[in-house]
């Protein structure tokens, strides 16, 4: 793992995921926001999401399933890596993940965590593709994050569902390296 993006994220306890361009224009002005997730845009656009982010110093990650227009196929992340600056991507496709690691992308499997038996595939999963860390969901399950942290040996990230300062201090209590969350107060935090 790059040791430079896990001590970034170490240092930034929450993440702005954007959804919308509303989102990006608040991400990019918020002087707290090291790290956004991408959750929105199409494949004439990505481009200039991601370079607008950059050019407001942060640090970008695709979540390469949500790019309209982007298929399930692993040349999707080809398309990311040539075409965008994105520092790595983020999907709930092993497929993905391995490809975003054969290309030398930062890799992130988002996983959600519904019931018990997704629960325990959770394991499997990482030691199959090997990302880089895992964001699970929704991250309002302290017991749960903790037995995932303990289970695997990437650093996890706790998202959605995260909507004040209760939510990240649980959730980073319970062995989050940090916390993924659309609501823009909570940036700020």
């Amino acid at each position: 793992m790059d040791q430079k993006f896990y001590d970034l994220i170490e240092a930034s306890p929450v993440i702005a995921a954007v959804k919308d361009m509303k989102g990006l224009k608040a991400c990019c002005k918020t002087e707290e926001v090291k790290v956004v997730f991408v959750l929105f845009g199409d494949i004439c656009n990505i481009g200039s999401i991601v370079k607008e982010i950059k050019q407001s110093g942060k640090t970008t990650m695709v979540h390469i399933d949500l790019i309209t227009g982007l298929g399930n196929k692993e040349i999707a992340v080809d398309f990311i890596k040539q075409n965008t600056e994105a520092y790595g991507i983020i999907s709930t496709k092993p497929g993905m993940i391995k490809r975003a690691k054969e290309l030398s992308l930062y890799t992130m499997l988002r996983i959600f965590i519904l019931d018990s038996m997704a629960f325990e595939n959770i394991e499997k999963q990482v030691n199959l593709v090997r990302p880089d860390m895992i964001e699970i969901l929704p991250g309002l399950m302290p017991k749960i994050i903790r037995r995932v942290s303990q289970l695997v040996k990437v650093p996890v990230i706790a998202g959605g569902l995260i909507s004040d300062k209760e939510d990240v201090m649980a959730a980073l209590l319970a062995g989050a390296i940090s916390v993924s969350s659309t609501n823009q107060d909570v940036w700020k935090l």
